[in-house]
């Protein structure tokens, strides 16, 4: 399949069902919040080095938790039952996703969170769509992450931790206020075995955009 370029000028986007092998659906175009919105409204999300062009991708399968299906291990609910963290959401979304980038991950050089990348989406911050949660260890930010909203789908971009189950506690909190809040489900993209653990799964990408579908006609406020 080939890769389609994005021009300057149009933030329109090819079929993802046109995505190539890799889930990769074009290239190029730039970063702002309109066109980013766009992309998430099709089932597709920008990730890139540094140093390359802008890719835009919708892998095949994705990897998607059912809130309905969330399972909290019984270690974890032993520490979220201590009240070791305070959780907060759109505290400082900024230091969290500065936090984000500077993980260093396995089998990864650098971050896909280029300084571009932190603008954009503190950009898409400011302006509603994207949010932030957050957990605090004696008023110090200990872990956390952040994603973008679009209707009834939280879709989770990064998580970092500075404690130990910090980030875990952050996340139960988010899910628990996503469920409180009418949403349906959170896209964690592609698999891994942390959120597998939880009662993640895999769908289709046709079965996730039509997820997308119904999400735009089911709005929810964060």
């Amino acid at each position: 399949m080939n890769i389609f370029p994005l021009s300057g000028y149009s933030i329109t986007f090819p079929d993802p069902l046109l995505a190539d092998e890799q889930g990769i659906v074009a290239y190029g175009g730039d970063l702002s919040v309109n066109r980013i919105m766009k992309g998430y409204s099709c089932g597709i999300f920008p990730w890139y080095k540094q140093g390359d062009p802008i890719l835009w991708w919708s892998p095949d399968p994705r990897f998607v938790l059912k809130l309905n299906r969330f399972h909290i291990p019984k270690s974890l609910n032993k520490i979220i039952d201590k009240n070791i963290f305070e959780v907060r959401f759109d505290h400082n979304f900024e230091e969290v996703i500065k936090n984000c980038a500077a993980v260093k991950r396995k089998d990864q050089e650098g971050s896909w969170l280029t300084p571009e990348m932190i603008q954009a989406y503190i950009q898409l911050y400011k302006a509603g769509f994207a949010h932030s949660f957050e957990a605090y260890s004696n008023g110090k930010l200990a872990g956390g992450g952040y994603g973008v909203v679009i209707g009834d789908i939280f879709c989770g971009e990064s998580m970092f931790t500075k404690e130990s189950n910090a980030s875990k506690v952050a996340f139960a909190a988010l899910v628990q206020r996503l469920k409180n809040k009418g949403f349906n489900l959170i896209d964690s993209q592609i698999y891994t075995e942390h959120f597998a653990v939880l009662g993640a799964c895999e769908i289709s990408r046709e079965e996730y955009l039509h997820q997308v579908n119904q999400a735009l006609q089911n709005p929810k406020e964060f």
